[in-house]
């Protein structure tokens, strides 16, 4: 980590927690790094920022096992999106969160296929410009028959093991359809084509806030984000709903009981 960058985080931080019950954010271990929530007068040399990790999966869970506490959180672009997200669907109470937000770098952006690598407001770091994601872009280009055969090859090589889900920040239902054999059928490697991953972005219309956790744990090296992107592109232009951007736009999809 640049000392710019360190000595802007550590700041942010110790200021943070003048007045909070904790503050979450990536810390160094003897091997990488893993979140901590890091608590009054407790020493800030070990922060970190790498790698990127999704930050509102832990924050949710602290915020459920402290209903009283209020916390901060280190977050990139993505990690706000997705706060954003639950808190629509009452998954997360922003009224007791602070994001000290972090500015992913031009590098970062390249790497993600990112167009908007930085959160709303930023404390960390300088807005670097997005990309265009260059997959999705050769991927409109194929015809539907070169689709189908580029899904059927993706999607053969599923191992089934869930990461894409269980890494996904808002994936959070407590019943999975993906569990539910109506819909796909135990026992079978790969999962029959295509019920597994055409089920899971049905859900991801209006949700996904396109960090890209699917495809960096997928094991099988399957581009999940390309049909994703090109879901939510389709939720823009047919509502105008753009995912993570605003807590008074509610999805699209959502159905409230």
């Amino acid at each position: 980590m640049e000392p710019e960058i360190r000595g802007q985080l550590g700041a942010a931080v110790e200021e943070a927690l003048s007045r909070l019950d904790g503050v979450l954010a990536l810390k160094q271990q003897p091997v990488g790094s893993a979140p901590h929530l890091y608590q009054r007068d407790e020493e800030l040399d070990l922060l970190a920022l790498e790698p990127r990790y999704p930050m509102a999966l832990v924050l949710d869970r602290l915020l459920d096992s402290f209903p009283e506490a209020r916390l901060g959180v280190v977050a990139r672009g993505c990690d706000e999106w997705a706060l954003t997200e639950l808190a629509k669907r009452h998954q997360v109470d922003l009224e007791r969160v602070e994001i000290i937000g972090v500015a992913c770098s031009h590098e970062q952006a390249v790497e993600c296929r990112c167009a908007e690598p930085y959160p709303s407001t930023i404390s960390v770091g300088v807005q670097a410009e997005g990309v265009e994601d260059a997959l999705v872009a050769e991927h409109r280009r194929l015809s539907l028959e070169e689709r189908d055969a580029f899904w059927s090859r993706q999607f053969a090589k599923c191992v089934k093991c869930y990461g894409c889900r269980n890494i996904c920040p808002v994936c959070y239902c407590p019943a999975c359809a993906l569990e539910d054999e109506i819909w796909v059928e135990r026992g079978l490697m790969a999962p029959p084509f295509p019920s597994l991953h055409l089920v899971r972005a049905m859900h991801m219309v209006g949700r996904c806030i396109g960090c890209k956790e699917c495809e960096l744990a997928c094991p099988a090296d399957i581009p999940l984000p390309i049909l994703y992107t090109l879901m939510r592109q389709d939720a823009a232009e047919l509502w105008g709903y753009l995912p993570g951007k605003s807590v008074e736009d509610q999805p699209p999809l959502l159905v409230t009981l």
